[in-house]
């Protein structure tokens, strides 16, 4: 990396802040990796993939099916707000096949099923609360969330980030975010082996063998210095150290114009969440840990920061994207407060959950319906969500301070729902 943490220097998909449950996760990201028949684009033409271990224990989805009553404030969320995401999420739905499975193992049916609930949503006002909440109640039949039998589960935040950007490379603690480098090679192993579809390998061929790809260490030392990869320059280490952690975000530029970013690759290496680093050599307590206070700490002291950083060898590869954004993992633009990240190894994209939670570090109900439209590294299990809050600062504030316990309720077309309950 041209720049370093230093005396004479101070030194890249949606920033989206997701944390752990204890914060050991240092900011539990969402950064766009979808299933390939949902991402947003096709994948670069020379990535290789492959397996990642399973889990000790497979979390065991359960649904069970429950009335609009049973859920808490339904009739006092004003249902209204979530029509363009559920808009945007039927209209990247309904361009596909209708024999194609919706969801695992055809959780939430084909989508042929999804079709005429889109159709309604699309005639509805868009100020009537009444109607669309009169129309869901028509169309859909909600299922409690369950992990085995355990309803209960948890539920962070994230945001996107404003990042300073800067025009000048040589500028103090210019950072690059580079575009995914020509020699990085990803190979989907489900091309090869059915049962290890959704698994990738990514790394790079040298002397005819595949490796494991550069380091974030490797990186920021420079070894894509001089391929012409960089697709821009921000202004501070640590907010981009955050960009990778969460994805993407905005980058603004000192007069006023801002360039949006998302994620496009990864160089295939764990991610390691270094809040856990912080709180275990005492620099953090777990109480204290947050989002802000890491970020402040690393700021306060640059000639640790990056050695700290570089322990998390994960390094994110950006896209500049035009138009509405963030772009979440189904593909479509996400809507402040309405979009949730999911577990798409166990929920369908697309689909609206109804989820009751409480606001960030408060016991006051937080009840709403979300639509399932993007998915995290660490959003793993079947009742654990990231809510996406929106923008800047104002957004942090809230993502920051939200590992709130709750529960949530899928909606499935009243045609899965019957053809489910058939079944069982």
């Amino acid at each position: 990396m041209a720049a370093q943490f230093g005396a004479g220097t101070r030194h890249r998909r949606l920033v989206s802040i997701g944390f752990s449950a204890v914060l050991l996760a240092l900011l539990a990201a969402c950064n766009g990796e979808a299933p390939p028949e949902e991402a947003a684009e096709p994948a670069p033409p020379a990535t290789v993939a492959v397996p990642t271990p399973a889990p000790a224990t497979e979390p065991s989805l359960l649904l069970t099916p429950v009335s609009f009553a049973d859920l808490p404030g339904w009739t006092a969320d004003p249902v209204a707000e979530a029509l363009p995401a559920l808009l945007k999420s039927c209209a990247r739905l309904t361009r596909q096949p209708g024999e194609r499975a919706v969801g695992p193992e055809g959780l939430a049916g084909q989508v042929a099923d999804w079709a005429a609930p889109c159709a309604a949503l699309a005639a509805v006002d868009g100020e009537d609360d009444a109607g669309l909440r009169s129309l869901l109640e028509e169309s859909f039949q909600p299922f409690a969330v369950s992990d085995a039998g355990e309803t209960e589960g948890l539920f962070t935040g994230y945001y996107e980030a404003e990042l300073k950007g800067t025009r000048d490379p040589a500028a103090p603690g210019a950072t690059p975010l580079y575009r995914v480098p020509q020699d990085l090679v990803t190979v989907d192993l489900g091309s090869f082996r059915a049962d290890l579809r959704g698994e990738r390998l990514v790394g790079q061929v040298r002397d005819g063998r595949l490796v494991p790809y550069l380091t974030r260490k490797e990186i920021d030392a420079g070894a894509l210095n001089g391929q012409g990869a960089e697709l821009l320059w921000a202004a501070d280490p640590v907010d981009v150290f955050f960009l990778h952690v969460q994805g993407s975000g905005r980058v603004v530029y000192p007069d006023g114009s801002t360039k949006r970013v998302g994620f496009a690759g990864s160089n295939g290496h764990t991610f390691y969440a270094i809040g856990r680093a912080l709180i275990d050599e005492g620099i953090l307590s777990r109480k204290d840990s947050s989002m802000q206070s890491i970020r402040d700490w690393l700021r306060a002291n640059p000639e640790r920061a990056q050695e700290i950083m570089q322990r998390n060898a994960r390094y994110i590869f950006f896209r500049e994207i035009t138009g509405e954004g963030p772009i979440g993992a189904q593909g479509v633009a996400l809507t402040p407060g309405r979009s949730l990240a999911v577990d798409s190894k166990l929920l369908p994209l697309g689909v609206p959950l109804y989820l009751d939670t409480t606001w960030p570090a408060t016991d006051k109900p937080l009840r709403r319906l979300m639509v399932a439209q993007d998915v995290g590294s660490a959003i793993k299990g079947a009742v654990r969500g990231d809510f996406f809050w929106g923008s800047g600062e104002p957004a942090l504030a809230e993502a920051g301070r939200m590992k709130q316990k709750g529960v949530y309720y899928l909606l499935l077309p009243k045609a899965v729902a019957e053809r489910r309950q058939r079944a069982s």
